[in-house]
């Protein structure tokens, strides 16, 4: 939304007054426009179904050359679950989305929901087999798909057994000779529909496809609980005011996004959505009036590395989150002086917990006193608590490091389809395992180490890898950097650096390593280090380990990639 620009730019389906009456509880009425005022949520639509009632023409969100206000998004998602339901779709069935950021994939999600079903998301970045293998697993039986994505879906077709329904959707809604696409048409002939009176909180309302780091992806199964708990406990530092505008940039199929773009929608207040992360649809949007957003570190790096005119433009944003991935201390330092006005907040969490555990707030991020914790996953959310053990599962004293167990109305109901992976992860007193080692300083702040199977083990000696990275990162030359554990005869794993330098620098392997020495260890330092044009990364931004061990690790059934 351009502010000061004409909102209502995307036709009215109509009803949206009749129907507003129906999806929101009579009881929960309010008398005033207000988030303080706005009644608890228990449903992940409950929110929107507020904000059309009580703010019915202002702008809600914008995609590309649309606008929709909070009556009429409100009515395409009625609609939409009024399509679903037409179709057969109820209370504990999938529906499934693949395409690249769109407004729809919320609006499927928000409808399937209201009406008990989940929304499962598919990363559009899949090859066919992947695609083939999620739709599959999660029984999805309507399938919304981009129109640039059909020559993929048109693969496997044969193999989608369960999916009786493909429906096409464009980024602008119309086809090229202008008709509605067939989702718009889809919304277009469907009669609205509110909440189904079966809907329960516990039930499954999102599958979100974890990366697949080992193995096959699993399906999180993820609730209205789970992701209204998520929304108000991650809330604090997101208190919008009149004149914000979030900016949602993160993909949808990845818990950044589909969590994100819940905090707009609960606040009532405006969303401008990019299709993509791109340097361009981010400075659009940021030009358009959003000034508070989540991105992934890589993305903060590619504009401090774009020149003064890009810092500027980004020094607009007067809140930015950063989360799944590690952000390197230099570059954090860099971007805090860079922008002075701008909040800071990092963000730890995983999908199993609809998104955020801990967070590490502004004043945090600034605090003179104690600079250490500036490389800290900070302190819990609130009601979610957060163990350090040990492999008995006893707690390790205040210092020493153990994995991190996380419990609290936000952890997931299960994996999909997986009773025996669910209960390797969830213990019986709802305890999730997150497979992440961390500690505890004196003051409550967690510091997260690594995964546990990222680990390294040389010569008996535990090795963390982002205490290797941070180092590492300080060097003058390097841009990005990752560390991994590569066989040994006689250590049985020792420290290899992969790294990407910054342009027009140079550094040797000797360089690197002595650069290490001086500051780690010495059976913490590298053994050896690759230089690569660039570090690979999975789509929300995370360096593929697995990618850079395995050529090292290929025919050693040891490995754990």
């Amino acid at each position: 939304m351009r502010r000061g620009s004409s909102t209502a730019t995307a036709p009215t389906l109509g009803g949206t007054a009749a129907l507003n009456a129906i999806s929101t509880p009579e009881t929960d009425t309010p008398t005033s426009a207000s988030t303080s005022t706005a009644p608890a949520p228990t449903f992940v639509d409950d929110r929107l179904a507020w904000w059309a009632q009580q703010t019915p023409d202002a702008p809600a969100m914008t995609y590309r050359q649309r606008t929709w206000t909070w009556a009429q998004w409100d009515e395409r998602v009625r609609r939409l679950a009024g399509a679903l339901a037409a179709a057969g779709i109820g209370r504990g069935d999938v529906v499934s989305f693949l395409d690249k950021n769109h407004p729809a994939c919320v609006e499927l999600s928000l409808a399937a929901g209201s009406l008990g079903a989940a929304n499962a998301i598919v990363n559009w970045r899949s090859a066919g087999d992947e695609v083939d293998y999620a739709v599959n697993d999660s029984g999805a039986r309507i399938l919304v798909v981009g129109a640039e994505l059909m020559p993929t879906i048109e693969a496997i077709r044969d193999r989608l057994t369960n999916v009786e329904r493909i429906v096409v959707v464009t980024p602008d809604g119309a086809t090229e000779d202008g008709e509605p696409d067939e989702y718009e048409a889809w919304l277009a002939a469907s009669e609205p529909r509110g909440r189904a009176a079966d809907v329960a909180p516990d039930d499954t309302c999102l599958v979100m496809y974890s990366s697949g780091t080992t193995g096959r992806p699993k399906g999180v199964m993820l609730t209205h609980r789970n992701m209204v708990s998520h929304t108000v406990n991650a809330h604090d530092g997101w208190d919008f005011e009149p004149g914000d505008v979030s900016l949602v940039a993160m993909p949808l199929f990845h818990v950044g996004g589909s969590s994100y773009v819940l905090f707009g929608i609960h606040d009532g207040i405006p969303s401008i959505m990019t299709r993509e992360p791109d340097g361009a649809s981010l400075a659009g949007a940021i030009l358009g009036g959003a000034n508070k957003t989540f991105l992934v570190p890589a993305v903060l790096a590619q504009v401090l590395q774009s020149g003064p005119d890009a810092i500027k433009l980004f020094g607009a944003l007067t809140a930015y989150t950063y989360g799944a991935a590690p952000m390197p201390p230099p570059l954090l330092r860099a971007a805090m002086q860079a922008w002075p006005g701008t909040d800071f907040i990092q963000v730890y969490g995983l999908t199993e917990v609809a998104g955020v555990a801990t967070h590490l707030m502004p004043d945090h991020h600034r605090d003179a006193a104690h600079p250490e914790r500036l490389v800290s996953a900070g302190v819990a959310l609130p009601e979610m608590e957060v163990r350090v053990v040990d492999p008995t599962g006893a707690d390790v004293p205040t210092g020493e490091s153990g994995e991190i167990w996380l419990r609290g109305p936000q952890v997931m109901k299960g994996y999909l389809n997986k009773p025996e992976e669910t209960a390797k992860v969830l213990t019986a007193d709802g305890w999730f395992r997150t497979g992440d080692v961390g500690r505890f300083d004196d003051g409550g702040f967690l510091f997260v180490h690594d995964r546990i199977k990222d680990m390294i083990i040389s010569g008996g000696e535990n090795i963390y890898s982002p205490e290797v990275e941070r180092v590492l990162a300080e060097h003058p030359a390097v841009l990005e950097c990752a560390v991994i554990g590569v066989p040994d005869d006689r250590w049985g794993e020792t420290v290899k650096a992969v790294v990407a330098l910054k342009p027009d620098t140079s550094a040797t392997e000797e360089e690197i390593i002595a650069f290490c020495r001086e500051r780690l260890a010495g059976f913490k330092c590298p053994r050896s280090v690759d230089v690569l044009p660039a570090l690979p990364r999975n789509p929300t931004g995370k360096i593929l380990k697995r990618d850079l061990r395995s050529p090292y690790w290929e025919g050693r059934g040891s490995a754990i990639v």
